[in-house]
């Protein structure tokens, strides 16, 4: 559940947000950097907000959680690596609001992070009129774990997911943050997974020869989503090892599915 101080916060930044110039139709996507205050501490972000003549009165919202490379306070790397790089090599046609946190050095996508993302997800969505039925998470290895934990906080906020080289326990010992902490005191978690999420959409991605976050548990997931009914797809690509998050964005295939779902229907 979200802190006292996280609501209070997020209805500020929707009422009061940052001065930005309005977008135009016909200026292209940009990049903007907006920051948030939760418990005394800032925290940075940015926000892509595509040209409103590609994307419309209302856009399509992403919410991309980053790797743990990319952690920090900069406000910037996470934007880097993953969607980021996507997002930029397609400026001006690219037709959703993406949303970009970025987790502290020590932390993960668990408890206060999660909900620090969702607290911007909320700010964002607000200031350039997000399309809240057509809202998405995705996230790369440490922002693969962090979906489901993300989902599993909010398992109503999201129209659908893509998890990209992620899990749900940890790869090794020494990252047992990593863990989806909603899922460890269940005695089945895959099913309890599927049980919760049934309802979404979810497109799991995965490289074949990735050596840091094994496929097995992406496979167990797949398998209890399909047994719980849910609409869900997986996809390993043959020949990526970890980075199997270029081949993801870079899947037209995978944005056709993802812009057409809506959590209203």
């Amino acid at each position: 559940m979200k802190s006292v101080s996280t609501l209070l916060m997020t209805l500020l930044l929707a009422a009061f947000p940052m001065t930005t110039h309005a977008q135009a139709s016909g200026d292209g996507g940009r990049f903007v950097k907006r920051e948030i205050v939760l418990d005394g501490a800032v925290h940075r972000y940015q926000v892509f907000v595509p040209d409103a003549a590609v994307a419309g009165e209302h856009p399509p919202v992403i919410l991309f959680l980053h790797g743990t490379g990319e952690r920090g306070s900069d406000g910037d790397k996470q934007t880097q690596v993953g969607l980021g790089p996507y997002v930029r090599t397609h400026m001006n046609s690219f037709p959703a609001i993406a949303v970009f946190p970025q987790a502290p050095d020590d932390r993960d996508w668990i408890g206060e992070t999660v909900d620090m993302a969702l607290a911007m997800l909320e700010a964002a969505t607000g200031e350039f009129h997000g399309d809240r039925d057509r809202t998405y998470l995705t996230g790369l290895s440490m922002g693969g774990y962090g979906t489901w934990e993300t989902a599993l906080t909010e398992p109503q906020r999201f129209a659908a997911l893509v998890p990209v080289c992620g899990a749900i326990h940890p790869p090794r010992p020494e990252r047992q943050t990593l863990a989806v902490t909603r899922l460890m005191d269940s005695d089945a978690p895959y099913r309890t997974l599927a049980e919760r999420l049934r309802h979404l959409p979810i497109w799991i991605f995965h490289g074949a020869r990735d050596d840091v976050v094994p496929t097995t548990d992406d496979h167990r997931i797949f398998a209890a989503l399909i047994d719980a009914g849910a609409d869900a797809r997986y996809t390993e690509f043959p020949d990526d090892n970890h980075n199997a998050w270029d081949s993801t964005y870079r899947s037209a295939g995978m944005w056709e599915w993802l812009f057409k779902q809506n959590r209203s229907h």
